[in-house]
């Protein structure tokens, strides 16, 4: 299966609306509600337009499937988080997200020459917490029942990763790559 990210485009509204209130996705964002047209409207343009995001379709054998994100991208300080879903479920449970992370931090670390990235998990979704900790995310905090959904408070996981951190952990995950059958040098680079 061949892996690429491309640049966000107006043209995928409607497909990223629908991924986005997805209950597959949905179940692990901050919010909980149904996304009306004129919000997400303004959450695109920004996505489209404001200079300290990056925003990237999930591409896979050239049929859109997720969204990948870097934001709050600091130059000064050397620093952004970043995030990304598979909005299309057949894509999940293929080893696509070790894919898209290990694109990501290249990208990161090594086209834009920052620091340290971050993100944030819902401690509930294990999956994607314990596949950033295998790369060699620390855990840097525990955001306890920092959101509320679902009728209830969640826990949040902050986990980061600095420049040191990639560069002695990128030729373990190369070598775990390609024991999956994953060749990272073919893994095109994110533009």
């Amino acid at each position: 299966m061949s892996l690429r990210l491309r640049l966000l485009t107006p043209e995928d509204s409607d497909r990223v609306l629908a991924w986005r209130n997805s209950p597959q996705v949905s179940a692990y964002m901050y919010s909980d509600h149904r996304i009306a047209q004129d919000e997400h409207d303004r959450w695109l343009a920004g996505a489209l337009n404001l200079p300290d995001r990056r925003y990237w379709i999930i591409e896979t054998d050239g049929a859109p499937v997720g969204l990948a994100n870097l934001a709050r991208i600091d130059a000064a300080a050397r620093r952004c988080e970043w995030a990304y879903y598979l909005g299309e479920a057949s894509t999940r449970g293929q080893g696509l997200g070790a894919r898209i992370e290990y694109i990501v931090l290249r990208h990161v670390f090594e086209t834009r020459g920052l620091n340290k990235l971050w993100c944030e998990v819902l401690l509930e979704n294990e999956g994607v917490w314990k596949l950033h900790e295998s790369f060699g995310f620390v855990r840097e905090a525990l955001y306890r029942q920092h959101v509320f959904k679902a009728d209830r408070f969640q826990d949040v996981v902050g986990l980061g990763m600095l420049r040191s951190d990639w560069d002695a952990a990128r030729p373990a995950i190369e070598a775990r790559l390609r024991g999956k059958g994953h060749d990272p040098d073919t893994l095109p680079p994110a533009p």
